[in-house]
This record gives C-alpha cells, sequence and structure tokens, in this order.
C-alpha cells in the first residue's frame, strides 16, 4: 500500500537481470566443477525441506560474505546495523522432547511449531514504549487524543490504556474468541507464528478484546507487537505494531440527547442486512457508525492537521458488521489507515456485555508512522543506528519530524534459484529462512521465474534477492 521508497528510490536499478540457466539436477549457484545438488526427490517430505533449507543457507552464506567483502572495502565500518553470525541452522522446530522458552515460560513443540531466531529475537522488545521512539511518539499521540477528547467521571479518562500486555496467546483468544471461521484463511500456519498447537504469537491486538471486555470495561485502547509471516520489501515485516480500540454503549448512553430517544431500543429480532446485523435495531446501528466515524475523523485530524480529506470503503471482518477501511488522501494519493466497525453482538454478548453494543477500530503504527514520518523502510523501525534515532529526540510530541536518509550506497541485486520440496513448502517459509540468515539487510525478495521439470515433477524458485550495503 506504501509505495513510495523516498530519496533513495532513484538509485535503486530494476530486476531486469535474467534468471540463471538450470541444469537438472545441478544447483544453479553451482559451476560445473563443483559437483551436484542433493536429489531432493529421494528423501521424504520433512527430510526435502531440510535439505532444501541447508541448500538456501548455503548460497545466501555465500552472498552475505561477499557483501560484507564489498562493504568493508566501502566503508570500512557498518555502523548500527545488527548482523546475524552467519553459524549452524537451528534445529528443526518440533524436535519430540524440545520446548521454547519464552517470557519466562516454557511451551513445548509439536508440528505447529514455526518461529524462528529472527521472530523469538524481537519479542520484548516493545518499540512501542521506548520514550522517543517513532512508534511510541504515536501512541503517545493517540493516547493524548483520547485522554482530551473523552473524559470520564470525575475528570479521569474514559479509555483505558493496555500496552505491556504479552503477545503470547492462545489460538482461541486469536481467532475463535473473535468469531473467525475454522476454515478462514487467516488462521493457516504459514502465515502466523505457532508455539505450538495450542499457543501463538498474537497476529492482531484485537486477541484482547474478549478478555478485557468481560473484565467489564467498556472503552479501552491496546497497543502491542504483532506478528505475521509475510513477504520481504520495504511495507512488510514480521513484527509490527497495532493499536486498538473498543467502545460500548448501554441503551441510555446511546441515545441520550437523541430526540424520543426514550422510545428507542438498542436490539431487535430481524434478518441480516449489508447495513445491520439481525440483532440490532437499524437506528442503533447508525448511530454507533456514525460515532465511530466521527471518533476516527477527529483522531486523524489531530495526526495529519486540518483539511484532511477522508472516504470510507465497505469491506468486511469476521468480528464486525458492517465493517468500513478508513482512506485518507495524503499528498495527493489516497491511503487506507484503518480497518473498523460495529462490533459483532454474539462477541459482545458471549463477552457478559449483552446490554450493549459498540464498535471497535484497529490501525497499525507502522503504516502511519511511514505517512506522517517520510520513513520509506517498514525495517528502520528496528535501527539502533543513532542517525535514525536522534531525530525523533523532540521535546513536544506533535513537532513536526520529516525523516532524513542514512545511506548514500545503491542496492545490490543477487539471482538465486533452487528446488522446491513437492508438498509442505510456503513461500513465507523461503522468507522467514533469508530474515534468519541475511537479517535486515536484504531489503526485498521477489519471484521472477517458475519452472516445473518435466520428468521429475519437481519445481525451480527463482527469487531475486535485493540488499544493501549501508555507510
Amino acid at each position: 500500500m506504501l509505495a513510495q521508497r523516498g530519496p533513495r528510490a532513484s538509485s535503486r536499478r530494476g530486476l531486469g537481470s535474467q534468471p540463471p540457466t538450470v541444469l537438472p539436477g545441478r544447483c544453479p549457484l553451482e559451476t560445473p566443477t563443483e559437483g551436484f545438488c542433493t536429489p531432493l526427490f529421494q528423501a521424504g517430505p520433512l527430510e526435502r525441506v531440510k535439505e532444501a533449507a541447508a541448500m538456501v543457507c548455503w548460497a545466501l552464506r555465500r552472498v552475505g560474505l561477499a557483501r560484507a567483502h564489498l562493504a568493508r572495502k566501502a566503508s570500512g565500518v557498518c555502523r548500527g546495523h545488527e548482523h546475524q553470525p552467519l553459524g549452524p541452522r537451528p534445529a528443526a522446530p518440533g524436535a519430540p522432547g524440545s520446548a521454547v522458552e519464552l517470557l519466562g515460560k516454557s511451551y513445548p513443540q509439536d508440528d505447529y511449531s514455526n518461529l524462528t531466531r529472527k521472530v523469538l529475537s524481537k519479542v520484548g522488545r516493545n518499540l512501542h514504549n521506548q520514550p522517543q521512539h517513532p512508534l511510541w511518539l504515536l501512541k503517545e499521540r493517540v493516547k493524548q487524543h483520547f485522554y482530551a477528547q473523552y473524559p470520564g467521571r470525575a475528570g479521569t479518562p474514559l479509555f483505558s490504556v493496555y500496552d505491556d500486555l504479552s503477545p503470547v496467546v492462545t489460538t482461541w483468544q486469536n481467532f475463535d474468541s473473535l468469531l473467525i471461521p475454522a476454515d478462514h484463511p487467516s488462521r493457516k500456519k504459514g502465515d502466523n507464528y505457532f508455539l505450538n498447537a495450542t499457543h501463538m504469537l498474537r497476529a492482531h491486538t484485537s486477541a484482547h478484546q474478549w478478555d478485557l471486555l468481560r473484565a467489564g470495561l467498556d472503552a479501552f485502547l491496546v497497543v502491542g507487537d504483532v506478528y505475521r509471516r509475510d513477504q520481504i520489501d520495504a511495507q512488510h515485516y514480521p513484527v509490527f505494531h497495532q493499536l486498538e480500540a473498543v467502545r460500548l454503549f448501554s441503551r441510555h448512553q446511546l441515545f441520550a440527547g437523541i430526540k424520543d430517544g426514550e422510545n428507542l431500543q438498542l436490539f431487535e429480532q430481524s434478518s441480516r442486512s449489508a447495513h445491520k446485523q439481525e440483532t440490532h435495531t437499524l437506528e442503533a446501528t447508525k448511530l454507533v457508525e456514525f460515532d465511530l466515524k466521527q471518533t476516527l475523523t477527529r483522531l486523524m485530524t489531530h495526526i495529519f492537521g486540518d483539511g484532511l480529506d477522508v472516504r470510507w470503503v465497505d469491506c468486511y471482518f469476521p468480528f464486525t458488521h458492517p465493517s468500513f477501511e478508513m482512506e485518507i488522501n495524503f499528498h495527493g494519493e489516497w491511503l487506507e489507515v484503518l480497518g473498523c466497525g460495529v462490533m459483532e453482538q454474539q462477541l459482545v454478548n458471549s463477552a457478559g456485555a449483552q446490554d450493549r453494543m459498540g464498535w471497535a477500530f484497529g490501525l497499525g503504527l507502522e503504516r502511519l508512522a511511514m505517512i506522517l514520518y517520510d520513513i520509506p523502510d517498514i525495517r528502520l523501525f528496528w535501527s539502533q543506528d543513532e542517525r535514525f534515532l536522534k531525530q525523533f529526540r523532540v521535546p513536544d510530541i506533535n513537532q513536526k519530524v520529516t525523516f532524513q536518509p542514512l545511506s548514500k550506497y545503491p542496492a545490490v541485486i543477487n539471482d538465486i534459484s533452487f528446488w522446491l520440496p513437492r508438498e509442505n513448502y510456503t513461500e513465507n517459509d523461503f522468507y522467514d529462512l533469508v530474515r534468519t540468515i541475511g537479517g535486515d539487510l536484504v531489503e526485498k525478495v521477489d519471484l521472477i521465474d517458475k519452472f516445473e521439470h518435466p520428468n521429475f515433477c519437481r519445481r525451480p524458485w527463482m527469487p531475486a534477492l535485493q540488499g544493501e550495503i549501508r555507510e
């Protein structure tokens, strides 16, 4: 969605090079004198995955060493960036008797376990709670707005804030509590990070909705890190941060100040339509929807300034209906910034708030911060480079900041190809492998060609890896 690359874009060359020629049974990165790859079709599915991983590790190691040599020649030393040691591959997840130690707890591994050391190293960093970090600045601006605009009783804030909840949740919390169907694509192992079959790293802050409602809260914000397996480019990262908000209304609260409001009801038994749920009256739905859109319009105006153009796009979420995506016109381009909607009454009822209805929204902090501060690459949020961090040490959280690029070096592109196992493989498996070995120096991975061998029914995958040598 955020296609802008910033000032560095002009120095990047396109992926115009031709993919390497693939000889049957030969690793395309090897010269004819270096031998042949192990034929993966002679092993079982698990062995094929391990061997494919080993081959990619070896290829990336060769590329990584060459890039490191060039980087040392170009600038003497690369400062402010983490470099993952090119050590041996970690043991395959799910090994019998093994366990993952995370945040003081132990989780036995099974066939669902798919956490990588790269992702595990990010748990507990909590960028949104690090003072003067750009994500912290944005979180504080949202908190400031809600505290000022929505006072509760006796002058205390109406919305409570939870920004230190554990990212480890149960699969029930992440999916079932939100009415996500068993066959919904968001449940796929290939898209999530599982500790085991029952526990995972949350894929959204909505995983805490039910518990907080059950505790009796009716207005709250949740901020935290969330985890999803995803592609490698400037707009996607396996860890990012969300801010979630929920507000419930009683009949008295919703219809207060409405003419003849004492005669209006929240609930009825009717049929579901595109405009409302079967248990909600149309009047109640329209008032909740109006309050939601007014709340979000005021929030975006607080962040981006007056005169902001906003539009609403109908969409679908399993836990809200009707549902919308909010888009803002920023510098002449329409950008989607959040999703929202009227909460499914079945979810609200199951949490013990049967006499109320309400709205919920969720936004990505990185997406907003990239727009607001003109940050071109999502991986920069994880940088410990002082040149990046000092740009956001401002005395006022509302002060305008425009990010200044750090690197003067162009991208380096390398094409590789390898055989795929016949089964139990997703593209996100390869992306995780690249991130584990190449770290954040690998900026982008594009699939540039496919081929299926007519005799062995095996497919080589030919991605192009784009990386950058930074000063």
